[in-house]
């Protein structure tokens, strides 16, 4: 099966879909372009991805609320929390360092900061 991220048009990814590979594949080679041909048919949306469901291409497989970066040519995770930043290799980091102690931590976003983890 392959798998086509639905955009918008600022490349947000609002779902993703399933098409039979007997769809995409013409002489035994598979075209992303008939996919698309295919979903935008169906659907009458004509802003489309093909994704990897094993991360084979485009870096990882698209999720919703994720977008699609037409640059790299890649897909980026949704974004965790709205205070963390995007790094030169598309990959979110938190404001404040995750402290290395050998505890557990979880995010605090009211707070911008990491709590510790007091397990009883």
């Amino acid at each position: 099966m392959a798998h086509f991220a639905k955009l918008d048009e600022n490349n947000n990814v609002l779902a993703v879909h399933v098409v039979n590979n007997d769809v995409i594949t013409h002489d035994g080679i598979e075209s992303e372009q008939l996919g698309i041909d295919f979903l935008t048919q169906l659907h009458g949306h004509s802003l489309w991805k093909q994704t990897s469901f094993n991360n084979s291409f485009r870096r990882q497989y698209a999720a919703v609320g994720g977008s699609y970066n037409a640059v790299a040519d890649i897909f980026v995770a949704p974004k965790p929390w709205p205070s963390w930043l995007l790094d030169q290799n598309f990959n979110w980091y938190p404001p404040i360092v995750k402290p290395d102690d050998g505890k557990k931590y979880s995010w605090n976003e009211e707070t911008i900061s990491w709590n510790e983890i007091i397990s009883e």
